[in-house]
């Protein structure tokens, strides 16, 4: 393939970046954006409910920020915007939700990234907040029922506190995972973790809602507790998900669901969310804590089948209806970029060529606005809707400013290589190269 532009690319983020700071707004009650802002021009006048979460609210804006900010020095406007995100989060929010997406830990995160400094007050709350079953979250109805997984549940929230560090996150660190400890249940091959207590008809055994998740987040929490329980519970969670895995073509995949629903759904998915791309961060979870291999293999050679899959599987083309219609963070283009240069600066000889791929889709799929043609966004695709065109998102997960973080990075690594500086999410930290980072 032709070599990308590196230039364009850049061009191509600053656009995205300055769109999504056009969608800012301020009032009432401070700093948020819409969720999507329709192509009609009837922009949104009034926050939408989560308006301060992490995964697509003002919170993601944090490690947008973050990014923008190991290439240059922010601008008045973004300096402005960075103060209005921590003063917002730093004094309202539900702590009904606790979790790492769309609750309180993720606006903890959020701080963090702008103003460690002022993290002490939301560590307080969700210190508050915490019992011996984990965190409790209105999302399934009473906010008594537990919640097991990385996006909505106790899994991430310990990965928040880990990342943090600390001795007040650590403690928080302990109670997490001792309430994911009590949520196992006995599984062929191991252990495994359904998104809440109670019967389900079907597991979502990837990254975001399943055991892949539960079982990254012991192993952080193993690893910064020196709990070499917390550790062997993650690989017997770890054992579990290889044991159900599609391995074909030397890859490695878990089914989006179990048991498969049918119909016209794809039975894989690709993404963070639920495919190889977000289950790969187990295996180096794993290797962080001192796992040198399971079920035969190492974590790299794990870490290795899983690129090899999303390799093969066709993305980023847009294969067939259904395939590849998002190219977000969560469940597209973007969470597979970020991924693959992780790959990139662990020495991975081919993954920079496969980022050359998806930042040329990602290139090709920006769209320009109509109000200033220099800025960009993207649309989704939804092939059961007529038009399957989605108005544009803005955040971190699902829009613009996530697919603008992964686009400045990728223009990073080319310019400085395996060298290149790199923002650590509390879901993420651990990954590049394979090798366990110091205490």
């Amino acid at each position: 393939m032709e070599s990308v532009d590196v230039e364009a690319v850049r061009r191509c983020a600053d656009g995205a970046w300055a769109w999504v700071l056009e969608q800012v707004r301020y009032e009432p009650d401070g700093a948020w954006v819409p969720l999507t802002v329709p192509v009609s021009g009837d922009v949104p006048s009034t926050p939408p409910p989560d308006r301060d979460c992490l995964y697509d609210g003002v919170a993601g804006l944090a490690p947008v920020l973050a990014e923008i900010r190991l290439a240059r020095e922010w601008t008045t406007a973004e300096q402005a915007l960075a103060d209005a995100v921590v003063a917002r989060l730093s004094e309202a929010g539900n702590d009904d939700d606790c979790s790492l997406y769309v609750g309180l830990a993720g606006r903890l995160a959020a701080v963090a990234l702008l103003d460690p400094g002022a993290t002490d007050p939301l560590l307080d709350r969700l210190a508050d907040r915490a019992r011996p079953d984990g965190w409790p979250t209105p999302v399934f109805g009473a906010p008594s029922t537990p919640v097991n997984d990385l996006v909505l549940g106790n899994a991430g929230i310990v990965l928040t506190c880990a990342w943090l560090g600390g001795s007040r996150a650590d403690r928080l660190t302990e109670v997490g995972a001792e309430a994911a400890l009590a949520a196992a249940t006995p599984a062929a091959g191991g252990l495994s973790w359904s998104m809440y207590a109670g019967d389900r008809p079907r597991v979502m055994p990837n990254y975001s809602h399943g055991t892949a998740g539960v079982a990254t987040a012991l192993a952080v929490a193993g690893w910064r507790l020196g709990r070499p329980d917390l550790v062997e519970a993650a690989r017997r969670g770890a054992e579990h998900i290889v044991g159900m895995a599609d391995m074909t073509g030397d890859g490695f995949r878990l089914p989006l669901q179990v048991p498969p629903v049918g119909g016209d759904t794809e039975p894989y998915a690709y993404g963070w969310c639920h495919g190889p791309t977000g289950t790969a961060r187990m295996f180096g979870a794993l290797q962080l804590a001192g796992v040198s291999e399971f079920a035969g293999r190492s974590c790299g050679e794990w870490v290795e089948r899983a690129a090899r899959s999303v390799r093969s599987s066709g993305l980023p083309a847009r294969l067939r209806p259904g395939f590849w219609d998002n190219d977000g963070r969560c469940c597209g283009t973007a969470g597979v970029l970020d991924a693959t240069l992780d790959l990139a600066q662990a020495g991975d000889p081919s993954a920079m060529e496969f980022a050359d791929l998806v930042v040329g889709a990602l290139l090709d799929r920006a769209e320009p606005s109509p109000q200033h043609p220099r800025h960009c966004y993207w649309r989704f695709r939804e092939h059961r809707s007529d038009p399957p065109d989605l108005d544009p998102g803005v955040g971190w997960m699902q829009g613009a400013a996530g697919i603008a973080a992964a686009l400045h990075r990728y223009v990073r690594v080319r310019e400085h290589g395996r060298s290149a500086a790199r923002v650590g999410l509390p879901d993420d930290w651990w990954s590049g190269p394979l090798t366990p980072v110091p205490a």
